[in-house]
């Protein structure tokens, strides 16, 4: 949906062929189609950006999620395993998430998902023929053991009733 898209720096895209096009010509990007069991189709993406493993660093973006996957315990199980790869496996010290400071969902699902706010980079870009003050937002390494307790104890199956309903709520 075009409302879906206002805060991503291009789309939303006609056609499907555009879109994958979009995907394909950027480069260091590292993007993930994110698939649901539960409805049995793909309905999101996000994406490995910024990647400096000589400082151990990278950021989370390009996040868009179909209105069915919003919301859900899989959105928030994708975003922990994005952040468990970062800090598990590629040994990273600094997870970074930015967005447009007037997206107010963006920077919501950051504080809730365990990201801390860093600050305020003033108009540090123009994208879709306006000034952009980007919100910056990090988890580290040292604060990645107490996050990851709180996501296992979050995501066990008993934490949700038979709709999928969550009965207590992630909380860092």
């Amino acid at each position: 949906k075009g409302k879906d898209w206002i805060y991503m720096p291009e789309g939303p895209f006609k056609e499907k062929k555009l879109l994958k096009k979009y995907l394909k010509d950027k480069n260091n990007i590292f993007f993930y189609a994110i698939y649901s069991k539960r409805l049995k189709t793909y309905c999101g993406l996000a994406s490995y950006l910024r990647i400096k493993p000589e400082i151990g660093s990278i950021e989370v973006g390009y996040i868009t999620y179909a209105p069915n996957l919003q919301k859900t315990i899989e959105a928030t199980e994708s975003m922990f395993l994005m952040m468990s790869n970062v800090f598990d496996n590629l040994g990273y010290r600094r997870y970074e998430w930015k967005c447009d400071d007037l997206n107010k969902r963006s920077k919501k699902a950051a504080l809730r998902l365990g990201f801390k706010f860093e600050g305020l980079f003033r108009q540090s870009t123009i994208y879709k023929k306006r000034n952009r003050d980007t919100a910056w937002y990090s988890i580290i390494d040292k604060e990645w053991k107490k996050i990851r307790i709180v996501y296992k104890k979050y995501l066990k199956k008993e934490n949700f009733d038979q709709n999928f309903r969550e009965k207590c709520k992630l909380k860092f």
